[in-house]
């Protein structure tokens, strides 16, 4: 398959238990515990496939049966895998976390070897299956932050990105930071929630619309603010900010929301949907997610 999106990032095993009940700190509650095909990349090229892109992932994957399992998953799901780089020691990552009633409790990413990877992930962008220094992909890439610190900012100055529609995300706001480089890419879509906008603008903002308009003063060209169930933001530099109010839905799960949201957005422009359409469609798609109503 040839694709027409690239996702680059953690592609790892989900590994969630989900409780009904509220839970506190040193909680010990009946649920459900499932292992499912995750990360940040990998959620998002499972929801363009839904809505019919064929997206490639570039990603590191072990050469452990974890990873086999992992790799026939994508391929089952209609996912490129043909441009994973495939380490023969390192380790399939995974991803742990517990969600109660009240949200996500704690969760830990162990994208450790992704990180130890590096540009190795890149490589089909510069040696010709999907681009090179002087003819570069074209096309959209959703870009993570499970990334290094020190491969963001190189992406951020590459030939290899300079003619993509790139749209980024964070892992989590704990490595939110790493996207600054990113911040003033001339092609670049920040997707982030409250929380992440606030630690990019190094502040400390109520509302999506305030943290969109401040990220657009710090040299953001276009980024997408959320906050739970609180009203959304887009913000374009030069044409100001916008806002959605997202659908009351009974939240069932919350990982992946995120990566949903970015995933419906970018379909949507590509369909030709105005500013606020793509927004309302986006912020639709990621309320059924969390309320359960479609598959993993």
């Amino acid at each position: 398959m040839t694709p027409d999106i690239l996702c680059i990032g953690s592609v790892l095993w989900d590994i969630i238990g989900r409780s009904p009940a509220a839970m506190q700190l040193g909680a010990d509650v009946p649920g459900r515990i499932t292992r499912l095909p995750g990360g940040v990349a990998m959620n998002i090229a499972m929801t363009l496939r839904r809505f019919g892109m064929t997206p490639a992932l570039l990603t590191a994957i072990g050469r452990d049966a974890e990873g086999d399992e992992l790799t026939a998953a994508c391929d089952r799901l209609g996912l490129v895998t043909a441009h994973v780089y495939r380490s023969d020691d390192l380790p399939t990552d995974r991803y742990m976390a517990v969600e109660g009633a009240n949200g996500l409790i704690a969760a830990i990413a162990d994208a450790h070897s992704l990180e130890a990877a590096g540009d190795k992930i890149l490589r089909p962008l510069a040696d010709g299956p999907l681009g090179t220094a002087a003819a570069p992909w074209t096309g959209p890439i959703a870009l993570d932050g499970n990334l290094t610190e020190s491969l963001l900012a190189e992406i951020a100055t590459s030939p290899l990105f300079s003619r993509a529609d790139l749209r980024v995300a964070p892992a989590s706001p704990g490595k939110a930071g790493r996207l600054l480089p990113l911040l003033t890419h001339p092609t670049a879509t920040l997707y982030v929630n409250l929380e992440e906008a606030n630690i990019l603008c190094c502040a400390s903002h109520a509302s999506a619309a305030a943290a969109a308009e401040a990220l657009l003063q710090r040299g953001a060209g276009r980024v997408l603010v959320t906050n739970g169930g609180k009203p959304a933001a887009e913000g374009r530099r030069g044409e100001g900010v916008i806002t959605g109010q997202p659908p009351e839905v009974l939240v069932t799960r919350v990982t992946g929301a995120g990566d949903t949201f970015m995933a419906a957005h970018l379909v949507g422009e590509r369909r030709g949907a105005s500013r606020q359409m793509a927004l309302d469609e986006a912020l639709h798609a990621a309320a059924t997610y969390v309320s359960g109503d479609i598959g993993s």
